[in-house]
């Protein structure tokens, strides 16, 4: 009992003396270089990649995230209906899946079923909460579908323009320019509108990247460009309709949503006409449209929530082929070339007792989720908030290299307009224009290296 005692006592001495040493950097050698999303990652690389679960979720989580996996494949039908009813009266799709393919970026087509690009319309100047102003009779949103006895609110036509590139070396691209006409409105347009059309994004991480710091991210703001490196990236301050608070966006094409949840209850009352205790009224409200049912609002809140964290506890793709000689060498250059001014390879998420493998994690998301300038020709002209026409949020990085296996067919940038990541790579300008320009110059054999690069991600 006695010698017990002493080994018991030897080792509270020497876990008391761990405890008390002053923490040390981890080796960077140690690090596996693969896991993106920290011990949120999983090793994954078929179409598949983007739709498991992080690891270490209780029993109920399980049975949460996969309620909420259920929802966001389900279609959803008008009112009445004794089950999953409330889409409409008007709306762009009919479940979440619609839009965000395997979970991950849409398909750059209008009007079809599988459609993801959704166009975000308003007049200038600030409603009372300093965001976009709504068009009379049409919102913010522009819904191209409605329910039976119901109009759709205009419909949308994309057509492409081909732009040839011919690199020094002698390599060509081809750039495809969007234009957007919107035709057959249910009632009249005013004479000056802004037009903004958008891809849905993959839903995969996020719930990392919501644990990501306001202070980490304002760490990298440099709105005045105090270090002259052409990278003046900003933080966009949104209001949050559920807290009623002016708080930093993280979310969306132009951090112009504050939280998962009013991202997620945002989709279901703008692209599926859904209500919701964070979007109480109808889309269509006060328009001729309005259904006139009092069955609001439509969707359950334990089903809101479920969805939410579905997308929360959705696990971050590993990278592939680090140790491959043109990855390691593509990695190089796209520090070289101050890609990474933009996309910031590695952050720290902060702490969330509840989900281990979110908390405290070391992350390679490949964005700052600040506000960047990227020029006339990918401008939208639209304002969103403190972002203007030319601003986007930097979009993650991560899982770029797996969306031909998750969509078939890929499609980048924030209205798929880039058919390839080399194309995607061509339309970066404004405060990226260094980086592009010199990424121009480089050999083709160390072009192929930076998007051999990217594919890994």
């Amino acid at each position: 009992m006695k010698k017990i005692s002493v080994v018991c006592i030897l080792l509270v001495i020497v876990v008391t003396g761990t405890l008390c040493r002053k923490a040390e950097p981890f080796p960077e050698e140690q690090y596996d270089s693969r896991l993106s999303g920290g011990a949120a990652t999983v090793f994954l690389a078929n179409s598949q990649a983007f739709g498991s679960a992080i690891p270490g979720l209780t029993g109920y989580d399980v049975f949460t995230h996969d309620l909420g996996d259920a929802l966001f494949g389900q279609t959803f039908v008008s009112a009445p209906a004794p089950k999953f009813g409330g889409l409409g009266p008007v709306y762009n799709n009919v479940s979440c899946v619609s839009c965000h393919h395997n979970d991950g970026k849409g398909t750059a087509t209008i009007g079809s079923i599988t459609s993801s690009l959704l166009t975000r319309i308003s007049i200038s100047g600030t409603d009372e909460n300093g965001g976009p102003l709504s068009i009379p009779g049409y919102g913010v949103q522009l819904q191209d579908k409605a329910t039976t006895g119901k109009s759709p609110e205009a419909k949308v036509q994309i057509s492409y323009t081909e732009l040839p590139f011919t690199f020094p070396d002698g390599e060509t691209v081809s750039l495809r320019k969007p234009t957007y006409t919107l035709n057959t409105p249910y009632t009249a347009l005013p004479a000056n509108y802004y037009v903004s059309v958008r891809l849905a994004p993959p839903v995969f991480g996020m719930g990392l990247l919501a644990l990501i710091s306001d202070a980490t991210i304002l760490k990298n703001a440099d709105e005045n460009d105090a270090n002259q490196d052409g990278i003046s990236g900003r933080a966009n301050y949104v209001y949050d309709p559920y807290t009623h608070q002016r708080v930093l966006g993280k979310f969306g094409l132009k951090a112009n949503n504050p939280s998962l949840l009013v991202q997620v209850a945002g989709a279901f009352h703008q692209d599926m006409g859904i209500t919701s205790y964070v979007f109480p009224k109808e889309s269509s409200y006060g328009q001729a449209q309005s259904d006139g049912l009092n069955d609001d609002p439509e969707l359950a809140d334990s089903l809101l929530n479920a969805t939410v964290f579905y997308v929360q506890t959705l696990a971050v793709p590993a990278r592939r082929d680090v140790t491959n000689a043109s990855v390691v060498q593509g990695e190089k250059l796209f520090n070289q070339l101050n890609c990474s001014g933009c996309h910031t390879p590695t952050v720290y998420t902060g702490v969330d007792i509840r989900l281990p493998a979110l908390s405290n994690q070391r992350i390679h998301p490949y964005t700052d989720l600040l506000l960047h300038d990227l020029g006339a020709d990918l401008a939208d002209g639209r304002p969103d908030f403190l972002a203007d026409g030319n601003e986007w949020r930097t979009p993650a990085l991560w899982g770029i290299g797996l969306f031909e296996k998750t969509n078939g067919v890929p499609f980048y940038l924030h209205d798929g307009r880039a058919r390839s990541l080399l194309e995607a790579v061509m339309w970066h300008a404004g405060e990226a224009r260094k980086s592009k320009d010199a990424f121009v110059k480089l050999s083709k054999t160390d072009r192929d290296a930076v998007i051999a690069f990217l594919r890994s991600l």
